[in-house]
């Protein structure tokens, strides 16, 4: 099968404004598949190209950087910080530290949602199979096509470039709609199922996106879609070759007519940051309904008891910010009022895990408490019982845990659980009082061994404990206080004394 490659549309767009709610769309991370179904690879030693990899791994991740003149140029670069070239002899490497003109592709897109890499200087095509890789094909065969798989953890919020709205789970329509302002609660997170080559788009209460707006509880052919990529955004093109986009007033999503995409059927995967709430010493939940300070007093959670930890790179500080957009922020007298529109020195806090509790100290260095009529202070000096709050986390349900060498899942032939693994297991997410309990998809839960492993064969359910400590990544406690990590040979143990990188996941 030959294709002649048509040359490639070059229209510049210009960048959508993000909503200002702190979340950013997330840069794409794909692997890619060549005609032999194995992944192009990027080797640490001699910064060697292979595309010899059976499966998707840390050297096979590949991150998409457009050009700022041009967004149908794009750069390719390896997890080594490397950028794929090719020179004008059609040999490629993945040396270059910085972006150079061999280093520019264009993708050229087919109808079967694979890519052809065509090098925007010499418009030859990227292909080959093992060591053998060259670019230097004028036309396109088998050889130069490419199927994306994407890296990034497959949990997201959906942001409609046209509309500029978020995706969320619309329970008594039965659909997904377009409609939110910032992405909240546990309906606008979207986990995004690879299944040989296309993807499906699954709610939070396990139901898969039809190509007709309806939720289905089996994949089906009508809830397979192709990626799509244009102007860096994302298109899911489906079974008929038509593509979903928001329709009508609430933003219904589901296939239209176009088969072509334009900026309506154009999408951001962005970032899904923890969701929470808190509980005082008093069992009442934290809220903002009475006001924009903060009191401990009601006993429903709602949106106004909700609310969005963003966790500082660098300092590992923490905002929370309310459903309306603003910031916690430390006002006078220890007084901590919801009412910051930025995030300044004041709206940052210190988070201290204290197993099923957790201390606020605020940017005056004093903790925050709960009074007596349920005002929070940030007036005291040291951790006594007023204060320490219970936080529960909202919005992961379903749980998909990477760590440092890959995703947990389930060992194919024991109770035990791998820690690297290119495909990932959903656990399901179940807090008690302060802790949480993780069961598989068998309906049993994990617990922890007399040897240390993590068990996932659990009749009764064992506490773990949570701590939100990085931007995107977690640490599990068992319940001999023993962190969980992945160990060398890439099984999951429960007998972690202190914090490493084996011991932090991203969910």
């Amino acid at each position: 099968m030959k294709l002649m490659a048509g040359t490639a549309e070059r229209s510049r767009k210009t960048a959508v404004k993000m909503p200002a709610n702190g979340n950013h769309p997330l840069k794409l991370q794909f692997g890619l598949i060549n005609h032999e179904g194995r992944y192009l690879t990027a080797e640490a030693f001699g910064f060697k190209l292979n595309a010899s990899a059976p499966s998707l791994k840390k050297k096979q991740i590949w991150t998409l950087e457009q050009d700022h003149q041009d967004t149908q140029v794009v750069y390719l670069r390896s997890h080594l910080g490397r950028y794929l070239a090719s020179d004008k002899d059609g040999k490629v490497s993945c040396e270059a530290d910085g972006q150079n003109s061999d280093c520019r592709f264009l993708i050229v897109a087919q109808s079967d949602g694979r890519w052809a890499l065509q090098s925007e200087q010499y418009l030859r095509f990227f292909g080959g199979s093992r060591d053998y890789l060259s670019c230097f094909a004028q036309a396109i065969t088998d050889a130069e096509l490419w199927a994306m798989h994407l890296a990034l953890h497959p949990q997201a919020n959906l942001l409609s470039v046209a509309r500029k709205r978020y995706a969320r789970l619309s329970l008594e329509d039965g659909e997904v709609a377009v409609d939110l302002n910032i992405p909240w609660g546990v309906g606008a997170l979207l986990t995004i199922v690879y299944v040989d080559g296309r993807y499906c788009l699954k709610t939070s209460d396990s139901r898969f996106l039809s190509n007709d707006g309806k939720l289905l509880t089996q994949k089906e052919r009508t809830t397979q879609y192709t990626l799509e990529l244009k102007c860096g955004k994302l298109a899911f093109k489906d079974c008929e070759g038509k593509y979903l986009s928001p329709m009508g007033p609430t933003g219904t999503l589901r296939s239209g007519r176009c088969s072509k995409p334009g900026k309506d059927e154009l999408f951001d995967l962005v970032e899904s940051h923890p969701q929470v709430v808190l509980i005082a010493a008093n069992g009442r939940y934290v809220s903002i309904r009475q006001g924009v300070s903060l009191a401990a007093n009601q006993e429903d959670e709602t949106d106004m008891e909700t609310f969005q930890m963003e966790i500082d790179r660098d300092t590992r500080k923490c905002t929370f910010r309310s459903s309306q957009g603003n910031y916690w922020a430390l006002v006078a007298h220890g007084d901590i009022q919801s009412n910051a529109a930025e995030v300044s020195a004041d709206t940052m806090f210190s988070l201290e895990w204290l197993g099923h509790k957790v201390a606020l100290k605020a940017s005056n260095g004093k903790y925050i408490c709960t009074k007596k009529n349920g005002q929070l202070l940030a007036v005291s000096d040291s951790i006594g019982d007023d204060e320490q709050l219970t936080l529960k986390l909202i919005n992961r349900p379903m749980l998909i845990l990477r760590g440092e060498n890959g995703f947990i899942c389930h060992h194919k032939n024991s109770n035990t659980l791998d820690a690297s693994r290119s495909v990932y297991d959903i656990f399901t997410l179940q807090f008690s009082n302060g802790a949480y309990h993780i069961k598989g998809v068998d309906g049993r839960f994990w617990y922890v061994n007399g040897a240390g492993l993590v068990c996932s064969d659990g009749e009764v359910p064992e506490d773990f404990t949570l701590e939100l400590l990085e931007h995107g990544r977690l640490a599990i406690r068992g319940k001999n206080g023993r962190y969980l990590r992945g160990d060398q040979g890439g099984t999951l143990k429960g007998d972690g004394l202190g914090l490493s990188s084996s011991a932090l996941w991203e969910y």
